[in-house]
């Protein structure tokens, strides 16, 4: 072989080696990653894994009524699988259940945001439709024991955009209409030292309450409307409508006949609460008075 064919064959034999060398290189690159990679789907397995048993712990807590345990619990269930939405919806109920309705105190006022805080975080993640109908329902119920009824009525109406059928979504709208009409008019009447069965007398004051408090008077009563509509036998419903019907009647200034009609329907409503109540009772026993046990089914 001539020097120039040998070099040639040499510089081949080098090429080809290179390549080897490269091919040997990102096959060992490549086991590399793949290494990599199944350690990274193993530790988030176990970290999954680790987020289920913390929240079974947390649940176990709560069941025994170990509501702080719980909700460390729950915390690091969440912190390990932030998109374990069970856990999270958890928390919010844990810390639902610390806040004492009605105790004004910085910290009883803390968890209760908390759980607000929560419940939309839940939101945000796209919940099913029972995780979200639950964290309306909570945040709701939150915000009406801290006398924030404007945010309690909309996170209620959101309740009812959600399932339509929620009888209990409509009575609760009603019972915020009811609270912010009954108060004020309850403090003008004061101020006035009307006696329960005295009308207001003063017009300008009729006027005003009838301007403030009428539309939400009739929102209160076409709810109440609807929930009756869903459940017939609903008894708290009835007693809600007896007091929005006089709520009504109280602010028919100058109208008595309309006054009288409105106080007239309260009283079959109150009639109708009473004969519902007597019914359910009479159902619930047996012969002889026995009480029935409730149905399993």
């Amino acid at each position: 072989m001539n020097g120039s064919a040998e070099m040639y064959a040499r510089s081949g034999y080098r090429c080809a080696s290179a390549e080897v060398r490269s091919a040997h290189g990102r096959r060992q690159i490549l086991l590399v990653l793949c290494g990599v990679l199944a350690l990274l789907i193993s530790l988030g397995g176990c970290t999954k894994l680790r987020a289920r048993d913390q929240l079974n712990k947390g649940v176990q807590s709560y069941k025994n009524a170990k509501y702080e345990d719980a909700i460390e619990h729950f915390k690091n269930s969440v912190s390990l699988d932030p998109n374990l939405l069970t856990a999270r919806l958890y928390l919010a109920t844990a810390y639902a259940q610390q806040y004492i309705p009605g105790a004004d105190t910085p910290e009883n006022n803390q968890m209760g945001q908390q759980a607000i805080d929560e419940y939309k975080k839940v939101l945000d993640a796209n919940p099913n439709r029972e995780q979200k109908t639950t964290s309306l329902k909570g945040i709701a119920s939150l915000y009406f024991n801290m006398k924030k009824l404007g945010e309690a009525k909309q996170y209620h109406e959101k309740v009812a955009q959600q399932d339509p059928n929620d009888p209990e979504a409509y009575y609760s709208i009603a019972v915020i209409d009811w609270t912010q009409t009954y108060q004020p008019r309850m403090e003008e009447r004061a101020k006035l030292g009307l006696k329960p069965d005295q009308p207001l007398k003063d017009k300008k004051v009729c006027q005003l309450l009838r301007e403030k408090n009428l539309s939400t008077v009739e929102d209160g009563i076409q709810n109440l409307q609807k929930a009756l509509q869903l459940r017939p036998d609903y008894d708290d419903a009835m007693a809600y409508l007896n007091l929005l019907y006089r709520e009504r009647a109280d602010i028919e200034c100058d109208n008595p006949d309309a006054r009288a009609a409105d106080l007239k329907l309260a009283d079959e409503w109150v009639d109708k609460t009473m004969a519902t109540k007597k019914a359910k009772a009479e159902k619930q026993q047996g012969p002889g008075g026995i009480i029935a046990e409730p149905s399993s089914k």
